[in-house]
């Protein structure tokens, strides 16, 4: 989206009506690019009103990302999280992980007002509507892998829930290995990715996508079950506020998986499991599948299956976890 199209929703966001004229003097724009930035809004579904007389306006307060206030409550959480705000990216983890090749330091954070072709698991793609959802992701650097590495998704997942429990969204589940879940639907998803050396230091970027609203528009999108906070909370907390207190607990978890691992996390992660003793099925590379009961996780954060064979471990990769039919 155009430099000049974020400049007209910020105008805009004042919350009162705005002519033409006055919109393109004060974004410095003619008076022609002021409708092409209406009309690029209003394609990436924000309501923008014609109000007779008076010019445009939102047809709903515009939910922008404040990076100061969000820098000041992280600063009286004590996180140690410096945030850069972009108006738009493609990815917030390619991103970022192109600024830990460049030496960038942990606790850098990223997140954009709108995200292009975000990232999930296995090659998805993670979609993300303007105003309607939240994506960022965190930098963090660890003195040397541990053996239990590939359960980081599953602590910061209760993270996560840990910062909504706290800013009153409750009923948010865990899905293992990656996502946040209510009611069925899909609320947000977590993609780590690390860049180390064997025996070395590692460079670990955290992303995470929440959906804030707009999930029945989303979910016609992706082609499969989609919820949203505004489902969860009578008050939505504004985006500045979610993700301050996301950037806060994830930092905590960052920090307490680098001293004890997922030991810290695990008995939490099995009480939030949203599908913990449930029959499930598995799909595995190649097209074979396993079914049997949800067990929990073990201590490196593999999903442990009961099957008629026994107990078996199933660790993230390829893997794919279903509701069993």
């Amino acid at each position: 989206m155009k430099a000049a199209t974020f400049a007209v929703l910020r105008q805009l966001a004042a919350g009162t009506p705005c002519a033409s004229a006055v919109l393109a003097q004060a974004v410095g724009l003619p008076r022609a690019a002021v409708g092409a930035a209406v009309r690029e809004l209003r394609a990436h579904g924000v309501e923008v009103r014609a109000v007779r007389g008076r010019g445009y306006a939102l047809g709903a307060p515009a939910d922008l990302l404040d990076r100061a206030a969000v820098a000041a409550r992280l600063a009286q959480r004590g996180a140690p999280i410096v945030l850069d705000l972009a108006d738009e990216c493609v990815s917030t983890n390619a991103a970022l992980l192109e600024r830990a090749a460049s030496g960038a330091g942990a606790g850098t954070a990223l997140a954009c007002e709108l995200q292009t072709a975000g990232r999930g698991r296995r090659g998805a793609r993670w979609h993300a509507r303007l105003l309607a959802g939240l994506t960022f992701s965190v930098l963090w650097r660890y003195e040397r892998a541990r053996s239990d590495f590939g359960a980081l998704p599953l602590a910061v997942g209760v993270a996560c829930a840990r910062a909504l429990d706290a800013l009153g969204v409750r009923g948010v589940r865990l899905k293992w290995p990656n996502d946040l879940v209510h009611g069925g639907g899909k609320l947000g998803g977590i993609l780590v990715e690390a860049a180390s050396e064997a025996g070395g230091p590692t460079a670990v970027v955290v992303g995470v996508g929440v959906n804030v609203r707009g999930a029945r528009a989303l979910g016609a999108t992706v082609g499969q079950p989609v919820s949203d906070l505004a489902a969860l909370a009578r008050d939505v907390p504004p985006r500045t506020a979610l993700l301050a207190e996301l950037l806060a607990e994830i930092a905590s978890a960052l920090e307490a998986f680098g001293r004890h691992g997922f030991a810290a996390f695990r008995e939490e992660w099995s009480r939030r499991h949203a599908q913990q003793d449930a029959p499930v099925r598995l799909l595995l590379p190649g097209g074979g599948a396993v079914d049997g009961v949800a067990l929990g996780v073990a201590e490196d954060g593999a999903l442990l299956v009961a099957t008629r064979a026994g107990v078996e471990r199933h660790h993230a990769g390829a893997v794919s976890l279903r509701a069993a039919t």
